[in-house]
């Protein structure tokens, strides 16, 4: 007798959608590895902002970040972050939504911007 699989219960999306979502993923995500080769390349324009509080940063973050927590973004980030910028939020690890708060202002400011998946615990 044949196994049901529990994977394919739910058909996998058929390949017009699932090329706009994946594309849309990669659209609003970056991973931490990608943001790593571009911090280590110095590529310009890019921001990447740490969301979480104080005592958080104090215990470790990407060198090179911007230590902006979110309920600071609106009235801090016009005059730190270039307005073509493109910026990348991040907080402790995939339990966290504190990058997608953050990235969530950000983009209500008008900025491009990326949440790194995986977070700092990565």
């Amino acid at each position: 007798m044949p196994v049901a699989s529990v994977v394919t219960a739910v058909p996998a999306a058929d390949t017009p959608a699932a090329l706009a979502h994946f594309a849309a993923r990669l659209a609003f995500e970056t991973d931490v590895s990608d943001v790593a080769a571009d911090l280590a390349a110095g590529v310009t324009g890019l921001v990447v902002v740490d969301s979480r509080d104080e005592r958080s940063w104090d215990q470790g973050h990407i060198p090179g970040a911007l230590h902006l927590p979110t309920a600071e973004i609106a009235a801090r980030a016009p005059g730190l972050v270039p307005p073509d910028a493109t910026v990348v939020t991040y907080c402790w690890g995939p339990g966290c939504n504190g990058s997608t708060r953050a990235a969530l202002e950000f983009a209500k400011l008008g900025y491009k911007v990326k949440e790194m998946i995986g977070g700092f615990e990565y």
